[in-house]
């Protein structure tokens, strides 16, 4: 899924993942402020310091393989498990576990060299079966949304210890940048028993332990393959009340706020030379999403009117505080395709309350049902305030988030509307192309258009995903509300925090002290 819960950490569904995110962690720690002492040293490049991260939607589980949602791969992926490519800042793909690869002319053979000296925290060396495996147990052992990603492949097989070759059923513009996903993790073959509560990878931090309803803390790992972080211990921390995670930072108790919560709590912070804020960007689309399995929404003039009657720069003004980008689609600015499509559907409350009686529904009651997260939460009401002066009645109510949400909205379909920040990158097709997915969409003509995409050489793939964006506007498959802002707080002299956040994982091994 792609959700954002505390980044959907935000949905779980970057997340997030991926639906619904926003993550925050923290916890007490001696890093930061110009009263903490100075770190105590470790080795070259490393301290023994602890850094305490605040974050807001604190996973299910610790096995994505088997569970939606941002919040898993967020705190583990880059930093626990590792893939082949990961993304940088720019959101290129850059080598990881591969060093390098070469992609054969008809764009249907991959070849990866993989680094060596790489060994997973059970102590066995990461080889090119392990990649064999990890690939291929996505068809066989995953449950999630997300699988649908490794399709593409045909077979893989290692050439050697350290060169895997995998080949495509058909050439694929999407597939490899999947792989920079945790859908591309690496796992040991004999390190999967329990991925839920004890994650074995190759990463530069090594899982400690899970304090359920607190906290996560991961330590360094010394034996890492690459550079080691400078930070020995990493403690995510999570927060459901966002003046909690703003009071932890103020007391000391946490080092970094990784999503604000409340936009209009910023200036306590900028007017404070104690800390330093961060502004950019993310891919988290806050999605009005509509149950397109029910009657109701089978009708284009309701969902019209739903997106007419929304006022979304007002509703982005009161809700968060007039933070993010409105992009009147579920494309980015960060990704090649994007087209501000805001002027599709402008706000018209005398179209909208038209259209719905037009399609005899007005009076129409709709059950929105949000996750407890603070942007779904503040948003919802304002989302219910707009609808109803157009015409409908709404029933707003709240789900404990994510196993509450997950179980009646994402999986049950018990809903007619819902809110969550989609954070996982490139997750039009997720989101949109698959009528079995929560939003029940996935028509001939988008899948068609998805396909042309993949399939095609570049140009089409930019081509043919305008296209797809262009459609889900003008069809009003839902509502993308705005795009989340990068919004981050943290104590002066931390470094290596992302300005943008635009790949669901959350890179601990770049943080030290300035």
């Amino acid at each position: 899924m792609t959700l954002r819960t505390g980044r959907l950490s935000a949905l779980l569904v970057r997340p997030l993942a991926a639906v619904a995110a926003v993550a925050i962690g923290l916890t007490a720690c001696t890093a930061g402020s110009s009263t903490t002492p100075a770190p105590t040293s470790g080795a070259a490049g490393t301290s023994t310091d602890k850094i305490t991260l605040g974050l807001v939607a604190e996973p299910a589980s610790l096995d994505f393989t088997k569970t939606d949602g941002a919040a898993i791969p967020q705190a583990l992926l880059v930093n626990v498990y590792e893939g082949l490519v990961k993304l940088d800042q720019d959101g290129k793909i850059v080598p990881a576990l591969a060093k390098s690869w070469k992609v054969s002319d008809d764009k249907l053979t991959y070849t990866f060299d993989l680094v060596e000296g790489a060994k997973f925290t059970s102590g066995q060396a990461f080889t090119a079966e392990d990649a064999v495996f990890s690939i291929k147990r996505v068809a066989t052992d995953w449950t999630t949304s997300l699988k649908a990603g490794m399709a593409a492949v045909a077979d893989a097989k290692a050439v050697s210890p350290t060169q895997l070759q995998v080949t495509l059923s058909a050439p694929s513009n999407d597939w490899l940048y999947r792989m920079t996903t945790h859908l591309g993790a690496m796992f040991s073959r004999t390190g999967v028993a329990d991925l839920a509560n004890k994650p074995i990878g190759t990463g530069p931090y090594t899982f400690a332990s899970w304090n359920r309803g607190d906290a996560i803390t991961l330590t360094r790992n010394d034996s890492y393959w690459g550079a080691k972080p400078y930070y020995q211990t990493v403690v995510l921390k999570y927060f459901k009340d966002a003046t909690a995670l703003n009071n932890a930072l103020l007391t000391g108790a946490i080092n970094v706020v990784t999503t604000v919560q409340a936009p209009e709590a910023l200036a306590q912070f900028s007017s404070n030379s104690k800390y330093q804020v961060i502004e950019g960007t993310t891919n988290g689309e806050v999605l009005l999403s509509f149950n397109n399995a029910k009657d109701i929404f089978k009708d284009k003039k309701v969902r019209e009117a739903i997106r007419r009657g929304i006022d979304h720069k007002a509703l982005m003004d009161t809700c968060w505080a007039g933070k993010g980008s409105l992009v009147g689609s579920f494309v980015p600015p960060t990704d090649p395709w994007y087209e501000d499509l805001t002027g599709v559907m402008p706000f018209d409350k005398a179209k909208a309350t038209a259209l719905l009686t037009e399609a005899g529904k007005a009076g129409t009651t709709l059950r929105l049902r949000v996750p407890t997260l603070p942007y779904a939460v503040s948003c919802g009401q304002v989302v219910k305030s707009q609808l109803e002066a157009v015409g409908f009645k709404v029933e707003l109510d709240q789900l404990e988030f994510p196993a509450a949400w997950l179980t009646q909205v994402f999986k049950g379909g018990d809903f007619d509307m819902s809110i969550v920040a989609h954070v996982e990158p490139r997750d039009m097709k997720a989101v949109f192309g698959n009528p079995d997915y929560y939003t029940h969409y996935g028509t001939a003509d988008i899948q068609a258009l998805f396909k042309a995409a993949d399939e095609g050489s570049a140009e089409d793939q930019v081509t043919n995903l305008k296209k797809a964006a262009r459609l889900l506007a003008e069809d009003a498959a839902g509502d993308v509300l705005f795009l989340l802002p990068n919004l981050m707080v943290a104590d002066k002299g931390i470094t290596g925090l992302p300005k943008n956040a635009i790949a669901v994982a959350f890179d601990l091994s770049k943080l030290a002290k300035g």
